[in-house]
């Protein structure tokens, strides 16, 4: 606890409760789901760079996608894992409280902005197929990942210096296996009233921003699929939607729940299993909602593997 200091200069995460038993189940279970992530998102990334049929805009993206959910899970779940194997609380210190949750948020801005133009890319190639290559050439679709690289960490500077610029003064234990923003406004002597209506504008300003294209789009897409008179043809054009209408239902469902509210200092055991969904299993399951429901992206994996048994033969 910090009862004779003015702010804390490291915290306390306490991570998950429970005995150490149930602290190596879990252990073994989010190794378990980390080490898939890595796997399957690095197999993606490998496939879409040497693969000749997936050099097109939609798997430049995914790539793109892949490299952030790689990134964001390797934030959270390393720290996770450190502080379910200590038979106490982990700490972490200010500077890497700080670079952790900025690199969080900005990691996660960078990827709601590129589901927004990935949206936008499925709506010019389902509406606009003719002109698909004109309009998203390759300097366009470099230019929409630069810019959404560079708008993620931009973005999130000042939320993350305002939160930091706040005194510390009640405890430094954060009840969480990172560090939460909400928990860290839990911690403030300040009056957080405002910061947290302007996190709360800023997130409904990232979510809704991103997810306006994506909706518009879809209205678009699926009013183009259903006017298509062949029921072959609407299966294949809604085909090479899917794995992204998937992982937009995913991911904006989850934080929704966590991002876009007025009271960010609120129940930790809900922040836990909320912050759970978006740093572990999306990360997890999006490698397969990719790979099982793109025909392309199997065949480029089976001709993956069957090249390297050709090589491990000779």
């Amino acid at each position: 606890m910090m009862s004779n200091y003015s702010s804390a200069t490291e915290f306390c995460l306490l991570g998950f409760p429970g005995s150490q038993e149930l602290h190596h189940v879990l252990f073994a279970t989010f190794l378990l789901f980390y080490s898939v992530t890595l796997m399957g998102n690095t197999v993606i990334i490998v496939v879409v760079c040497v693969d000749k049929h997936l050099q097109s805009p939609m798997y430049f993206f995914l790539g793109h996608l892949s490299a952030l959910e790689i990134l964001i899970t390797s934030i959270i779940v390393p720290v996770m894992l450190w502080g379910l194997l200590l038979p106490g609380m982990q700490t972490i210190s200010l500077t890497g409280c700080i670079a952790q949750l900025f690199l969080y948020l900005a990691l996660g801005t960078t990827e709601f902005a590129l589901l927004g133009a990935m949206a936008v890319d499925r709506y010019v190639a389902v509406c606009h197929p003719l002109r698909y290559n004109v309009i998203m050439n390759s300097h366009t679709c470099i230019g929409v990942v630069s810019v959404s690289w560079l708008f993620g960490f931009l973005f999130q500077i000042w939320p993350v210096y305002a939160t930091f610029q706040l005194t510390f003064c009640k405890s430094n234990v954060l009840d969480h296996f990172y560090c939460d923003r909400g928990q860290l406004l839990r911690l403030s002597c300040n009056n957080t009233i405002f910061i947290e209506f302007i996190l709360f504008l800023m997130a409904v300003f990232v979510l809704f921003g991103s997810l306006a294209p994506t909706i518009v789009s879809y209205t678009y897409i699926i009013s183009t699929i259903l006017k298509i008179p062949s029921a072959s043809g609407r299966r294949k054009a809604f085909s090479t939607c899917a794995s992204h209408f998937t992982c937009v239902i995913i991911g904006y469902g989850t934080c929704l729940f966590l991002y876009v509210k007025p009271k960010q200092t609120q129940a930790a055991q809900y922040n836990k299993i909320v912050s759970l969904f978006i740093s572990v299993l999306t990360p997890f399951l999006n490698p397969f909602i990719f790979t099982l429901r793109n025909d392309k992206v199997k065949e480029a994996l089976q001709d993956g593997v069957k090249r390297c048994c050709e090589l491990f033969r000779n």
